[in-house]
């Protein structure tokens, strides 16, 4: 299944009311959602725009990976981190209140062709980790998460996340799993690694480096691009990311891009 597939699924805009809102850390909270209509098929590194309400300072929609999916109690999951003035105020919504959304948007992840696959997470990029493993799970393959953190205090939902697949952990002092980061995990050491494929989303300069691991290793490599998106459908055209075939909109070319085809 090629990941390009996903920008052709037809997009949504629903109204979902908030069934909790669990503050997780000092920037980090979850949103439970629930849609009186059947979800449609949302494949794993594809995202929503959130509508902020009441919020003078926020024009335009907010971008956020989709952290988790229940077709059968249809509700969607969001792990935000506070970035600004809209997910400031997005986190003070109440259980009750009703949140507009624009979804499924973007590519998604291609399913591996073989299994040892390691899917690697840093910061707000952990957040499509968990249901990209849920979602491989669906098809038989175990996979393998490297998550990292800054301290030991930073780590989120780490029993949901060992669910889904055989977890390790990098913090940047140490306090938690391995020091440094995600690179310097001993998983990457040329006596450990085995993997076939990685899958990651983090911050650009981690998604640089792993890229640049995976080329010079002859590791296929897909990453999940966190840039400024503002209207998720091409227009505003800030998210453009410069590739081996010209400039592409990360929102509707994207998310996710092979390493080999980025241009950094």
């Amino acid at each position: 299944m090629s990941y390009y597939y996903s920008m052709k699924m037809k997009k949504y805009i629903q109204d979902f009311e908030v069934l909790r809102n669990e503050r997780l850390s000092k920037d980090y909270y979850l949103l439970k959602l629930w849609c009186e209509e059947e979800l449609p098929v949302i494949m794993p590194a594809q995202f929503a725009e959130l509508k902020i309400n009441d919020s003078p300072s926020t024009f335009l929609r907010r971008p956020i990976s989709i952290h988790d999916v229940n077709y059968e109690k249809n509700t969607i999951t969001l792990l935000i981190r506070i970035a600004g003035d809209g997910t400031a105020k997005l986190s003070e919504i109440r259980q009750g209140m009703i949140l507009n959304m624009i979804y499924p948007l973007g590519n998604s992840f291609s399913l591996p062709l073989k299994d040892k696959v390691l899917l690697v997470g840093g910061g707000c990029g952990v957040a499509p980790m968990l249901y990209t493993a849920r979602y491989f799970m669906q098809f038989g393959f175990d996979p393998t998460l490297l998550l990292g953190y800054r301290d030991k205090e930073s780590v989120l939902r780490r029993g949901k996340f060992e669910k889904y697949g055989n977890v390790f952990y990098t913090t940047e002092d140490g306090s938690f799993g391995e020091k440094g980061n995600v690179l310097n995990h001993s998983l990457f050491s040329p006596e450990v690694f085995n993997f076939t494929k990685i899958y990651a989303c983090g911050p650009e300069a981690m998604l640089k480096n792993l890229g640049k691991w995976a080329i010079e290793h002859g590791v296929d490599c897909e990453v999940s691009l966190e840039n400024l998106m503002a209207c998720g459908v091409g227009a505003c055209l800030c998210c453009v990311q410069n590739t081996n075939e010209g400039h592409k909109c990360v929102c509707t070319e994207g998310p996710v891009f092979n390493v080999k085809d980025l241009i950094w």
